[in-house]
């Protein structure tokens, strides 16, 4: 089905068009309503596609104390935003409603990671199992023959690779797609910076885009709402917080609250203190003023994703977290199906279990795998 946004409501319409559609350099473009998928959409028209734009419609996390009260990636706002261009470039626009899949696929993997006290990349995880597993059905709906989005990152010989601008590269949360979906994926601001592309819409007369501020919320709870959604959805669970040399420093109300190498929030005098390590059996949360008491030289990762045909072992480069710069480090296959070890050239801090580790060869990326231990 199709949905046509209307006000505050999604109006499902019958696909009576769309099954009439035929073949002809057709592509789905994922419409957030920002500058960047505006952009996209632009360029591909441009270029002789035929863009279809499609935005979907997200939740947020329904609670009184949730500061939001949109998701900050389909606002009402975006929606109309996305509508306009679409109508500007003689394209069609759809709108999917994909609230109950993002609640059961991202949210409660969000909240089932905490409760196993791991801090969670719940963008890594959406882009897989949600965005664009939604867009290739809005493909096949529409019989489109490329999904396209406004992301930073490229597309060359089958194989994902990082931007021109480094700065907005962001191949690291792409890297947990599937490999199949490779050769139908473009993306038109591969080749540009961000100042670029704020050039172009302003040149093409879109007057909506101020260079805007990214948000810096989960896109479905507010940080300042975040220590409410962990109360209500994993709970108050008391322990100690203690040294390296196990003394009694003061007590935390739950470890899924912190993460490794967190330096804020912690409530405590004569520091400052980190969070180097968390003893899940005895439910301590252990702290130093020394952060590289939390370096490590390797580390497993499970659940790995390779975009790429490899042997292993391969020296390569990594990223442990989104803003990461690139490590080396070598990677090892274990006997265990879905597992590696990473290890890396020299120890490092502050890595944190249930976020990803993206894997890299020069500007090739290879894939994924989420910290598992150490």
């Amino acid at each position: 089905m199709n949905y046509k946004f209307k006000g505050k409501r999604i109006i499902v319409m019958n696909n009576k068009k769309a099954s009439t559609i035929h073949k002809n350099n057709r592509v789905v473009v994922g419409m957030s309503g920002g500058v960047d998928s505006s952009v996209a959409l632009m360029l591909l028209k441009k270029q002789g596609y035929e863009p279809i734009g499609v935005s979907l419609k997200l939740p947020v996390w329904q609670n009184k104390k949730n500061c939001l009260k949109e998701n900050v990636c389909c606002t009402e706002q975006s929606f109309k935003i996305a509508k306009d261009i679409c109508k500007k470039m003689g394209a069609k626009h759809y709108i999917i409603n994909a609230s109950k899949d993002f609640k059961d696929q991202v949210i409660n993997y969000f909240i089932s990671e905490y409760q196993a006290n791991r801090t969670p990349n719940p963008c890594v995880i959406c882009n897989r199992v949600l965005k664009f597993q939604k867009l290739f059905e809005a493909a096949k709906l529409y019989q489109a023959d490329y999904v396209a989005t406004g992301h930073y990152a490229k597309i060359k010989n089958g194989k994902l690779m990082m931007a021109k601008d480094s700065n907005k590269d962001q191949t690291y949360s792409l890297s947990n797609i599937k490999k199949e979906w490779l050769p139908q994926i473009i993306f038109p601001l591969a080749d540009l910076t961000k100042d670029k592309v704020y050039q172009i819409a302003k040149k093409s007369g879109f007057d909506y885009f101020d260079k805007q501020k990214q948000s810096q919320d989960f896109c479905f709870v507010a940080n300042k709402s975040f220590d409410d959604f962990l109360t209500k959805e994993v709970g108050i669970k008391e322990g100690n917080i203690v040294d390296q040399n196990q003394k009694i420093l003061a007590r935390h109300k739950g470890l899924h609250f912190y993460t490794i190498g967190q330096r804020k929030g912690l409530g405590l005098s004569g520091g400052p203190y980190f969070v180097i390590a968390m003893d899940t059996d005895k439910n301590q949360l252990i702290v130093s003023t020394n952060l590289k008491l939390s370096s490590k030289k390797e580390i497993v990762v499970d659940n790995c994703n390779f975009l790429a045909d490899i042997k292993l072992p391969i020296n390569c480069q990594v990223k442990i977290r989104s803003r990461s710069g690139l490590i080396k480090a070598k990677l090892v296959k274990i006997d265990e199906p879905g597992l590696c070890k990473v290890v890396f050239a020299s120890s490092q801090e502050g890595v944190t279990p249930g976020q990803y580790c993206a894997f890299y060869k020069g500007k090739i990326c290879l894939g994924n795998g989420r910290i598992a231990s150490f």
